[in-house]
């Protein structure tokens, strides 16, 4: 096995070029916070809406049947028994395998914000869902989120799912922040690299990469 050390100049360069991609990290981490909290602010709905908070106004259903006759509706559940019944991704939206009061099971994207309790405890609180909306999809056709979501139990029916989320929809604070941060560094590093090799390089101290024509 041949091993192949770095020169000096090489490492300290991108030494000089870790640290400052560091450095503006640090900057970005103070910085991103702040405009994630715009960012959910802006994808906050009202109540009443698909994935807001459901009021008494909103229909309660028992079944699967009740979900075809109206066009928003929530669902009541009992502790966390809506997200402890299976679960998958399903074209990047993570659906949870939904008990109906009925007892039939259904494929749900829900809202975790929007979710009340009417008690203390979240594992024996009754449940108010957010805001639902019916959405016609063939869920058979994605066989691993199929084996993913049923592995309990099968869903009642795979020919919709129910969005509670909506607009709603927000990306988590590490993938708003952590990518972002990650890139930056990265580019900093190959930014300053050719930089600091190119200024020590004409001050002498390292060898060119490439001797200058005369």
């Amino acid at each position: 096995m041949r091993y192949h050390i770095l020169r000096f100049d090489v490492w300290l360069c991108l030494a000089l070029g870790v640290l400052i991609g560091m450095g503006m990290g640090k900057i970005m981490e103070s910085i991103l916070p702040s405009i994630y909290e715009e960012y959910k602010e802006d994808h906050k709905v009202g109540a009443g809406e698909v994935g807001g908070i459901a009021g008494d106004d909103i229909f309660r259903i028992q079944n699967i049947e009740d979900l075809f006759q109206h066009e928003k509706f929530t669902v009541l559940s009992k502790g966390i028994q809506y997200k402890n019944r299976g679960a998958g991704y399903y074209k990047g939206m993570y659906l949870h395998a939904l008990t109906l009061p009925s007892g039939e099971l259904v494929a749900a994207r829900i809202n975790s914000d929007s979710i009340v309790y009417d008690g203390e405890s979240i594992y024996t609180s009754n449940v108010t869902l957010p805001v639902g909306r019916i959405v016609e999809v063939n869920l058979s056709e994605e066989q691993y989120f199929i084996e993913q979501i049923e592995y309990k139990e099968k869903l009642s029916r795979t020919d919709f799912y129910i969005d509670m989320v909506g607009e709603a929809e927000i990306i988590s604070s590490e993938d708003f922040i952590d990518a972002p941060v990650l890139l930056v560094q990265l580019i900093m590093v190959l930014i300053t690299f050719p930089i600091f090799h190119a200024i020590g390089s004409k001050l002498g101290i390292f060898p060119y990469f490439f001797e200058p024509r005369s």
